[in-house]
């Protein structure tokens, strides 16, 4: 019988011989076996079949960690998915599996951070060079691309600034000139999207957001094709950058209930934004003007939107923001998102600096909101009365 994903979550993966419906933890450094003929012929199927199941030593995986890839597997319907300690691994273990010194890379502006101070200093140090191109203008991408070019990173929405790229342009251009292509598709999931399907080489998501869904875990997945599969698999193995089974056992509970709360937050994040846009002091950063080329872009390639948005505040009195925030009762003030809870985060320029094309004009202010699960109204009514602070 076919089962919808919905359904495939709620039963995928029980543990029939322990008679519970979460598989369990299992946790191991050394795998005992019943003779050198059994570790042998283990080692055997493990060649023959890399995609994982067999194990010889613990940094391999168990079959915890083994579930949760077969899970992600079919999510982001790909050829595997690599499973890392954080999010930012998956960033690390994508670039230093197709990129070496000499080569060039070509990077969204407004990416994650981490990711640009690893692209922007770190890789320079190996001599591998990072070209920043401009989202929303991919004639830049094609006129910085070299014959040293390896890779295009892109993060979808752009971080912070949430500019939506046309998806498929890029891939062409990377397929004409047999350049490989990663994506940072942590905003969405590919519960809303799926960047392999599409044509993308690997796509990361930090599970420690939407997957895990309670704030109380860390971890990345890397989706990947067949052509960067065996690539990724070496990094993998050098590197060492694989998720512990404590930590994957978490991480599979939460995406039992990945749906329901990515549909509430899509719910909740659509009458926030409703109820921000008719505010003449902000500007709105999410996909909800049908007239906008972010809206075309963002309903092209998504099924819905998740609950994180950017506020842009134009004001010269930057401690009115610093007000704004501070006022807010039902929004946590802390990094990360994607838990049931709602946050709020001014952004500061270490978050927004160093950027060529996508940096703040003079007096503008970004504060991040991440739309939770409690009741829209609630949170309306909490926004209400902390934009009295705005001047």
């Amino acid at each position: 019988m076919s089962k919808s994903f919905k359904t495939f979550l709620k039963h995928t993966a029980k543990d029939f011989h322990n008679q519970s419906v979460n598989p369990p933890v299992v946790r191991a450094s050394t795998i005992i076996f019943k003779s050198m003929q059994h570790l042998r012929k283990t080692q055997a199927k493990a060649k023959k079949n890399p995609i994982g199941g067999h194990y010889d030593y613990g940094r391999q995986g168990t079959s915890t960690t083994y579930i949760l890839q077969k899970i992600l597997t079919k999510l982001e319907e790909s050829y595997h998915v690599f499973t890392t300690p954080t999010g930012f691994g998956s960033v690390f273990l994508a670039i230093f599996s197709v990129v070496r010194p000499g080569d060039e890379m070509l990077v969204a502006d407004p990416v994650y951070s981490p990711t640009r101070i690893l692209t922007e200093n770190y890789l320079k140090e190996f001599n591998i060079h990072t070209t920043f191109y401009d989202p929303r203008n991919l004639k830049t991408l094609e006129k910085f691309i070299t014959k040293k070019t390896k890779l295009i990173f892109v993060e979808n929405p752009g971080s912070n600034t949430f500019e939506f790229q046309d998806l498929k342009k890029i891939i062409s251009v990377a397929k004409r000139k047999k350049i490989f292509t990663a994506i940072d598709n942590t905003w969405a999931t590919p519960y809303f999207f799926k960047p392999i399907k599409i044509g993308f080489d690997m796509s990361i998501v930090s599970a420690t957001k939407y997957y895990s869904g309670h704030s109380d875990v860390m971890g990345g997945s890397l989706a990947v094709n067949k052509k960067v599969f065996n690539k990724v698999k070496l990094a993998e193995k050098i590197t060492g950058l694989r998720l512990g089974p404590d930590d994957a056992y978490l991480i599979t509970r939460g995406l039992r209930t990945l749906d329901v709360r990515l549909d509430r937050h899509s719910e909740n994040a659509k009458k926030v934004a409703s109820f921000l846009d008719k505010n003449k002091k902000i500007e709105l950063l999410y996909p909800h003007k049908k007239n906008s080329l972010n809206y075309k872009m963002w309903k092209k390639y998504y099924s819905g939107a998740s609950g994180l948005m950017g506020l842009k505040i134009k004001t010269k009195i930057s401690n009115s923001v610093t007000k704004f925030v501070n006022s807010l009762r039902l929004f946590g003030y802390g990094y990360s998102w994607g838990g049931f809870e709602s946050l709020a985060l001014h952004q500061e320029s270490r978050e927004t600096g160093n950027r060529k094309y996508m940096s703040l004009e003079k007096n503008e202010h970004l504060v991040r909101l991440h739309i939770g699960l409690e009741d829209p109204s609630d949170l309306i009514a909490d926004l209400k009365q902390a934009l009295r602070h705005l001047k």
